[in-house]
């Protein structure tokens, strides 16, 4: 072996198994020589081993054996790789003495290809490129201390046979100075695929030498030996690779057309998949845009014709789907699509909550991912922006909800309802999200604090005793057997002739009227085929209603609109969420 130009006695061992300490290598190396120190480098957050080391030895000469007999070997299941420490950078940075072979057979390693072209110069690095699995991927590099002996290298190896196989040999390339452009003329390489499985390696390359001058070919085996159906073959130039494109591409070769097109790096593929599927996509939805529908909340029994038949009025329908899991079964949503807009809104003005199998199905223009998170994240920042506006109004002095309209909010008077307000484009009632009501009377049981709001439900009710007065009435004792307005407009003038009683808080008569109603609303929820879970969250909502909106509730048919639009503002929050 060469000597080196190096004064240091340090050494870079690479490729190390990532378990391995300074202790194990120590033993290692010492049976050379004296070790002087061994670093073994880490990450510097984790520690943990990033797969070299650093040894110094005392002497050049221990070093120089230790290069010659350790490099290679096997340490803890790995063979480690070898080569003089160079602290400083510029050459290794420098690209100069650095060679690339590929079309390597599988069975060639770092030592079988260092032991072949040691015989050009010294070399800095040799290193094989290897899979997640341990297995060749066909290619590697060797650093040469020198350009001369790299270009002597070239000169005497490219296209001959190593391991059996004719290998290209050149000089090193950094990717940053690869062309990777389909209008550039100096890609050789070519792709081929669809070819038979029993098509051998020769017949392939015979295939493509009529073509010009063939540097490297590689048909891609299992690891049984059988051909996988695809190919590369490397040309020596441009114009050769090309002229095989044109014919080949599409020929009928045993019996199928096979597929030749220029070679691509994977990333360089991808990025032109991406981007062809962009505009498909982008192309799709400026087509569909404003006439497809979606439907959600169907029952399970709506198959593609039924949901075409339900919308079939509205106008002419293009395309109906119910979407389906990976065993059949629906999903509960589809897409309906119309041949004009003004079809598809008339279908979403009429048939939004329809009654379809005793379900209300709920039908919106169908929206991109994108636009829909960016929807939600606007309304979600405009909720923020309303508490805020509120906590800065109560925390001088003033209560009640905020109107929102030109110029400063204005605050009306009224009872304080917690963070329970109508945002700017909301629609339906003004009905908080999620208020959950609990029940404590009558066999019901209760729950610590009373009422439990979601998001905007209101506290209160820890157990008050009521005085059975009507909510928002003071003076006014609530009958649960009123059930028109003469009833309670008798009521209220008996009970005004009657001495008047202390007034109760405004927890206390939500606590009564929740008590009143929350029975009704169970029994009506029954008819309506829905959750019984839902009681508790309506009677919540209604409570918290302005108490103009409060008159006469226990009427059935009153309550049962509150009801229905209380259902309604569920499916849209729960829709929201989606």
């Amino acid at each position: 072996m060469n000597t080196p130009s190096y004064a240091s006695a340090s050494l870079y061992v690479g490729d190390l198994n990532p378990d391995i300490t300074e202790t194990q290598l120590f033993e290692v190396f010492k049976q050379i020589g004296p070790v002087a120190s061994i670093r073994v480098c880490r990450d510097a957050v984790t520690r943990r081993s990033l797969g070299y080391a650093y040894v110094n030895y005392h002497t050049l000469a221990d070093a120089e054996r230790a290069l010659d007999l350790m490099n290679y070997k096997e340490i803890k299941g790995r063979a480690c790789r070898i080569m003089w420490s160079q602290r400083d950078p510029s050459l290794r940075k420098s690209g100069a003495g650095n060679i690339f072979i590929k079309n390597l057979d599988k069975s060639i390693d770092n030592k079988v290809l260092y032991d072949t072209f040691a015989s050009f110069g010294n070399i800095l690095s040799c290193k094989v490129s290897y899979d997640e699995n341990g297995g060749s991927k066909g290619f590697g590099f060797i650093h040469y201390e020198t350009a001369e002996a790299a270009e002597e290298a070239i000169a005497k190896t490219n296209g001959k046979l190593i391991g059996g196989k004719k290998v290209f040999v050149g000089t090193f390339v950094p990717r940053k100075d690869r062309s990777h452009t389909e209008e550039s003329p100096k890609w050789t390489n070519i792709y081929a695929k669809n070819l038979s499985k029993d098509t051998p390696e020769e017949k392939f390359i015979e295939l493509f030498k009529k073509f010009g001058s063939i540097t490297s070919a590689f048909l891609a085996k299992d690891e049984h030996g059988a051909s996988k159906g695809f190919g590369f073959v490397n040309f020596e130039t441009h114009e050769q690779a090309q002229a095989a494109i044109d014919e080949m591409n599409g020929k009928e070769v045993d019996g199928s057309p096979i597929y030749v097109g220029r070679a691509q790096k994977k990333q360089e593929r991808e990025k032109e998949l991406k981007e062809m599927f962009e505009k498909l996509k982008r192309e799709r939805m400026s087509k569909f845009q404003g006439v497809n529908l979606y439907v959600k909340n169907l029952d399970e029994g709506i198959d593609d014709a039924k949901l075409r038949e339900e919308f079939s009025a509205a106008g002419t329908i293009t395309s109906a789907k119910v979407m389906r899991d990976e065993k059949g079964a629906s999903k509960g949503f589809g897409f309906v699509c119309f041949a004009t807009p003004d079809e598809a809104t008339k279908a979403v003005t009429e048939l939004n909550g329809k009654m379809i199998k005793d379900k209300p199905i709920y039908v919106a223009l169908a929206q991109r991912k994108e636009a829909r998170r960016a929807q939600l994240e606007a309304k979600h920042a405009q909720k923020i922006n309303g508490i805020r506006l509120q906590q800065q109004a109560q925390a001088s002095g003033m209560t009640g909800n905020p109107i929102y309209a030109t110029g400063a909010p204005v605050f009306y008077p009224q009872p304080v309802m917690g963070r329970n307000f109508m945002y700017p484009g909301m629609p339906g009632p003004r009905f908080p999200a999620t208020p959950v009501y609990a029940p404590q009377a009558r066999g019901y049981q209760p729950m610590s604090g009373g009422y439990r709001g979601g998001r905007g439900g209101s506290r209160g009710g820890r157990g008050r005793p009521h005085g059975g007065r009507a909510p928002g009435y003071p003076g006014i004792k609530y009958n649960a057997n009123v059930r028109n307005p003469q009833q309670a407009q008798q009521a209220a003038q008996q009970q005004q002739q009657q001495p008047q009683q202390p007034q109760v808080d405004d927890a206390t008569r939500k606590q009564m009227l929740g008590e009143a109603i929350y029975p009704l609303i169970l029994e009506r929820l029954k008819e309506l085929n829905k959750e019984d879970d839902l009681a508790g969250k309506i009677t919540g909502m209604i409570i918290e209603l302005d108490p103009t909106e409060l008159v006469n509730i226990t009427d059935s048919q009153i309550l049962n609109k509150k009801i229905q639009e209380a259902l309604d503002v569920l499916a849209q929050h729960t829709d929201d969420k989606q």
